[in-house]
């Protein structure tokens, strides 16, 4: 028999995999979708920047039109290589409310145009809550490569 809470981390993973699913087919409307009103997501440098006096707001506070357009943006301009992800941990609060997931991100992008890479390597840590609509996005932090972790 599944527990509660082992059907809570199965709904965790299909936001991860919705939110995967939306990079993979470059759907910025699906993306949008999965996150919270009040998310925010702030963003390192780049991925050795643990300190997070270096991190940087790309896009403030949630707007669904503004990002969706910034990811819109994105698949215009760049051709998915590829997107390999793998979650390591999926953390459900005592009161079923809360959750916390641990995903190694390897996602590759090349400009249509210049043919410059755009590289998302590292460990991401997300943060879900749960709302009257089901499970939202509400943080997510910027992909940190870990020294004593292999990541994706």
């Amino acid at each position: 028999m599944i527990s509660a809470k082992d059907m809570l981390r199965a709904e965790i993973e299909r936001m991860i995999d919705t939110e995967t699913r939306a990079w993979d087919e470059q759907d910025p409307e699906l993306l949008v979708s999965i996150f919270h009103a009040d998310m925010v997501w702030p963003w390192p440098p780049d991925n050795t920047a643990h300190d997070p006096m270096a991190w940087v707001f790309v896009q403030g506070r949630f707007n669904r039109d503004r990002w969706r357009d910034r990811w819109r943006e994105l698949f215009e301009n760049y051709i998915l290589v590829h997107n390999h992800r793998e979650t390591l941990r999926i953390e459900v609060s005592a009161e079923g409310d809360g959750a916390f997931a641990v995903v190694d991100v390897d996602t590759l992008w090349r400009h249509r145009e210049t043919g410059d890479a755009l590289h998302w390597k590292g460990r991401a840590g997300k943060g879900y809550t749960l709302t009257e609509d089901g499970w939202k996005l509400i943080f997510h932090t910027g992909l940190l490569i870990y020294p004593d972790e292999i990541v994706a």
